[in-house]
């Protein structure tokens, strides 16, 4: 594939690590984090934010959900599960409690952290880092839960070494060349790949990707997704990433309301940023030079339709992922309203027993189940390689289409 020049690229492709970055680079990173400091906050604590992180608030329990379920195979995938930071996901979409997986082993950089993951997944078995974990040969499958920055090397290092990957959103952050990259290591190891974007198992977007594939809504003619996450107090992720991040590298809970109803892509955006008036939300004082707390962007569709999405630090209100439809033969805005009368079955798919949805609204059962049953059915899972690409790059484009006064840019167009 051709590889794109763009300041995007630029911007996006540095090393995570702190001894590889340039004096600017170290300059911007150890303001952020003074900044953090600043407003009593500890490097990588759990503790900083004691109200639910909009979003991750787990959905009501469903006696039901696994009524109906259906194991796939009696085989057992064998998974190391790495990463267990300020949202813990290394354990939130329960490997440990499938029936079809043995967790191997897990790993996170801080001590105490592994400790706590291993306990949290029943597994005895830790490692320092992920570039050991990835050495096991009793491992099959990885779950890389780590910092954004970092994802798209260390799910390069998972494939690189024969193991299909499970990973965190979003795919790459803010680099087309890290989209390239990983693009390519996925198709040369030939394992599957999963981006665990939690909006595609939304109650409400699965029933519009059922109705959707019945043929109705017909072609979409708009489609609207906002994320909305105030973040008045800095979230002190692993080494600040998450201070003054730009809106639109973390697009893939809105941009979810038409990638995954319809698998298409976005191909073309214009999006306008609004300064923010929060402290550490402001350029000097993050270390992206990042200078919006929300940016709106309007896409083309592959359809030729037109998509909004919106994403916002800095917007206080009801928080979380939303979004609506409207189509040539229907539209569906909390439910569907249109010229199909014999509706498939909207139901999520049944779980396991001993599996629950889990946050971001019962979604997170549901993610590590369809990727557990494509590896166990050597079939492509939902989220692929491709619809994880056609979620994250829209938004990286849609950043520097901001930093431009909303100028018109093409978007890169993935296929495997």
């Amino acid at each position: 594939m051709k590889r794109h020049s763009s300041s995007a690229q630029a911007a996006g492709s540095r090393p995570e690590h702190c001894s590889l970055y340039s004096r600017r680079d170290f300059l911007h990173r150890a303001g952020a984090l003074a900044g953090a400091a600043a407003l009593g906050l500890k490097p990588d604590s759990h503790a900083q934010e004691k109200k639910p992180i909009p979003g991750l608030e787990p959905a009501p329990n469903d006696p039901n959900a696994a009524k109906g379920w259906q194991p796939v195979s009696d085989r057992k995938i064998r998974v190391g599960i790495v990463g267990y930071g300020v949202c813990q996901f290394g354990a939130a979409f329960g490997f440990q409690s499938h029936p079809n997986v043995e967790v191997v082993a897990v790993s996170d950089l801080v001590p105490g952290r592994c400790a706590a993951l291993a306990k949290a997944c029943r597994c005895e078995k830790t490692y320092s880092s992920l570039e050991e974990l990835v050495k096991d040969d009793k491992i099959e499958a990885v779950f890389v839960a780590t910092d954004a920055p970092s994802h798209a090397k260390h799910c390069v290092d998972v494939l690189n070494h024969g193991k299909h990957v499970a990973c965190a959103v979003p795919a790459v952050f803010g680099s087309l060349e890290d989209a390239e990259k990983l693009l390519e290591a996925v198709k040369k190891s030939g394992r599957k790949y999963m981006m665990f974007e939690t909006s595609c198992f939304h109650d409400d977007l699965h029933a519009m990707r059922q109705i959707y594939r019945a043929g109705g809504l017909g072609q979409l003619v708009y489609a609207e997704g906002e994320y909305y996450h105030y973040m008045d107090t800095p979230i002190d992720s692993y080494q600040g990433w998450r201070i003054g991040l730009p809106p639109q590298w973390y697009p893939t809970h809105s941009n979810a309301y038409y990638n995954c109803v319809t698998g298409g892509s976005f191909t073309e955006v214009s999006c306008l940023g609004m300064p923010s008036k929060i402290e550490h939300l402001r350029p000097a004082n993050n270390r992206y030079q990042n200078p919006f707390g929300t940016e709106i962007a309007l896409f083309r569709t592959s359809e030729g339709g037109t998509a909004r999405m919106a994403v916002s630090w800095d917007t206080p209100g009801a928080g979380g992922e939303m979004g609506r439809i409207r189509g040539q033969r229907g539209s569906f805005y909390t439910k569907y309203d249109g010229l199909e009368k014999s509706l498939p079955n909207l139901k999520r798919p049944a779980l396991p027993p001993g599996v629950s949805g889990g946050g971001h609204g019962g979604s997170h059962g549901h993610l590590m189940n369809e990727f557990v049953h494509a590896v166990l059915q050597d079939r492509q899972p939902l989220v692929d390689i491709v619809m994880a690409l056609n979620l994250t790059v829209a938004g990286i484009v849609a950043h520097q289409s901001a930093l431009k006064n909303g100028e018109l840019m093409k978007i890169p167009q993935y296929k495997v």
